[in-house]
């Protein structure tokens, strides 16, 4: 396939670029700043800006959009910017998509809809969080994913079999250079984050490795036709980012999991990937214990 990579970039897009090449496809990537790898397949342009994203659109043709530009970190800009920017890519992507003749276009979300970590608190209706649980940001960033998610539904029902649409809910996306110590998105090392667990107590301790991220994108662009149109995905590790069980983690940080988190087994994550396996038949390969350095 012909495939453009939005946000291409980034510390997933540039995974997930990498991932598609390696498995055949002819990949272009579209970002604001230059990349460090595949400096070849990218050009640069504002997408939020409608008649540059037609444009781009137009100048690649592709036959599928992975979309990921965003603004990535939760109040890195001013509230109301992470909202209008983040809302206006995902629609100025999916419209530009449609009238370019993509066939297939996913939509980076994020676990944050859910709402973990409301200052006023918070607590899951059940555990591990699938898709249907209730979503409840409670910030810009969180609020502008789920927005994206609509956005998705929209041109799900707008344009019918003529597109096929798909959002995904990656974790706390850890490249491969931070295995080996590089700083993490929030600025600390992944063995920072182990040895600290209230670093990760908010998130609910949810991670997945790029790699593997980029994979399941890549099988989802493979088989879209096999799911139904407008589907919704968490993509995540099978374990939590934690060593000790999360039955045990949850209840010290969030009391509202007592009893809830029981359910957890040793050390599996909170946030379950058993619509992708049911799916599209896909698993995470890799785990903090197998790939930290």
């Amino acid at each position: 396939m012909r495939i453009l990579v939005t946000g291409g970039s980034g510390r997933l897009g540039e995974s997930v670029v990498q991932g598609l090449l390696q498995a055949g496809h002819d990949v272009v990537s579209v970002d604001l700043r230059a990349p460090t790898r595949h400096r070849e397949h990218w050009f640069a342009a504002d997408l939020t800006v409608v008649d540059e994203a037609s444009w781009a659109l137009a100048r690649v043709r592709p036959d599928a959009v992975v979309h990921l530009a965003a603004i990535a970190v939760p109040f890195s800009r001013p509230e109301r910017e992470i909202l209008r920017t983040n809302t206006a890519l995902a629609y100025n992507v999916c419209r530009s998509a449609l009238d370019a003749g993509a066939g297939t276009v996913v939509v980076a979300s994020s676990p944050t809809v859910v709402g973990y970590g409301a200052p006023t608190g918070w607590a899951p209706s059940y555990l591990p969080i699938d898709e249907t649980h209730p979503v409840r940001p409670w910030n810009a960033y969180g609020l502008s994913k789920l927005m994206a998610e609509h956005v998705m539904r929209m041109f799900t029902a707008q344009a019918g079999d003529r597109m096929r649409l798909a959002a995904i809910r990656p974790c706390y996306v850890i490249a491969e250079d931070e295995w080996a110590g590089a700083p993490t998105q929030q600025g600390h090392t992944v063995r920072e984050r182990l040895d600290d667990p209230a670093l990760a107590a908010g998130s609910l301790f949810n991670y997945v490795d790029a790699r593997d991220a980029a994979d399941f994108v890549e099988v989802l662009l493979r088989r879209a036709e096999d799911v139904p149109n407008g589907e919704t995905f968490f993509v995540g590790a099978a374990d939590a980012l934690a060593r000790e069980p999360l039955a045990e983690l949850l209840p010290r940080y969030h009391p509202g999991t007592t009893g809830i988190a029981d359910v957890l087994a040793g050390t599996g994550s909170a946030f379950s990937n058993a619509n992708a396996e049911r799916l599209l038949g896909w698993k995470p390969e890799r785990s903090w214990r197998t790939e930290l350095r």
